[in-house]
């Protein structure tokens, strides 16, 4: 997908809850990963796989990051992200090490790490400023449940990849915790969320839960009163990320009349998040920050079907004052 003309895998800044203003680095196809989160908001997994390979271009991603910085609209961070894993790109570890040669912006890596066991990956991340792996789970059972991972890996390796990585690593660990309403936020599981937490010792916990349209609708979302309650569980310093600091992030990214060009889409049709970044030539983790902030503010809602969001227009007013579901005749 193309977030502007002439930019494939580099989008933004765009606004983070955790990062501040963010460049976003996609180093893989659509939802090429080594889970199937139920929680997803990308949908179903579409190719589950461990191998690891050059996904796409090392050499084009690098040009891109070049012309970026060369706009002068610095952001926080320069983040690894996008939509699928990006430890599953072989050449992560040039590239971040490039980007740092080229620039003094912090470079982070959001991963499930899955692939942290490996001290080749280990290695390739040595040179990021922050890495924020997932743990999703305290246990083999839930872990299958929540994450449905590729076959090679089990829960057992992927707490000690966490548990090595964190030793090794020189920058910050920012470990992420997402719970499920009714699966993993019962005490007892989170107990042992936090006992795993304590071996693994990153420098924070980010609490989080569903806040956007999920994979499957069985993932129901922890309120914010429980995930606060919560908090005491864990050895470390905790923060409960919000549902109202998300969307605030988001609502505030964007002009009306983008919100307009989303909205125009959507009235002649229910659209995936895939459609919205193909018809606005724009990348699709930027057609999902547009349509968070419009779902925010009552404006567009999703629906699932067969593991994928659908999203259409409503009768609430957009900000521009337009309704949210005229029809084009």
């Amino acid at each position: 997908m193309m977030s502007e003309k002439g930019f494939r895998y580099v989008y933004g800044p765009v606004p983070s809850r955790r990062l501040g203003r963010s460049l976003g680095v996609d180093l893989v196809p659509f939802k090429v990963c080594t889970f199937d989160c139920v929680y997803c908001q990308l949908g179903r997994t579409t190719i589950k796989t461990v191998e690891r390979k050059e996904y796409v271009s090392a050499a084009d991603v690098l040009d891109e990051v070049k012309r970026k910085l060369a706009e002068e609209d610095n952001p926080n961070y320069i983040t690894f992200a996008g939509s699928g894993e990006p430890t599953l790109n072989s050449r992560i570890g040039n590239l971040i090490l490039r980007i740092k040669d080229l620039t003094d912006i912090q470079v982070a890596v959001l991963t499930n790490g899955s692939l942290l066991w490996t001290k080749e990956v280990q290695d390739d991340l040595m040179a990021a400023d922050l890495v924020i792996p997932s743990l999703d789970a305290g246990d083999e059972q839930l872990f299958r449940y929540v994450n449905r991972p590729h076959e090679n890996i089990s829960f057992d390796r992927l707490v000690d990849g966490l548990v090595d990585f964190t030793r090794r690593f020189p920058g910050q660990v920012w470990l992420e915790i997402l719970l499920l309403e009714g699966v993993t936020s019962m005490p007892s599981h989170v107990k042992k969320i936090a006992d795993l937490v304590a071996r693994i010792a990153p420098a924070c916990v980010q609490l989080n839960t569903v806040c956007r349209p999920p994979a499957e609708e069985f993932a129901f979302p922890v309120s914010q009163d429980i995930l606060l309650s919560l908090r005491e569980f864990f050895p470390c310093p905790v923060d409960v990320i919000s549902e109202e600091s998300q969307e605030h992030s988001e609502i505030s990214a964007f002009s009306e009349s983008r919100e307009e060009d989303v909205l125009a889409l959507l009235r002649r049709r229910p659209c995936t998040s895939e459609d919205v970044a193909e018809g606005l030539g724009i990348h699709i983790a930027e057609a999902l920050k547009r349509l968070n902030a419009l779902i925010a503010i009552g404006t567009v809602r999703s629906t699932i079907s067969g593991g994928r969001n659908f999203y259409t227009a409503t009768g609430g007013k957009s900000p521009s004052g337009a309704p949210g579901n005229k029809q084009d005749k």
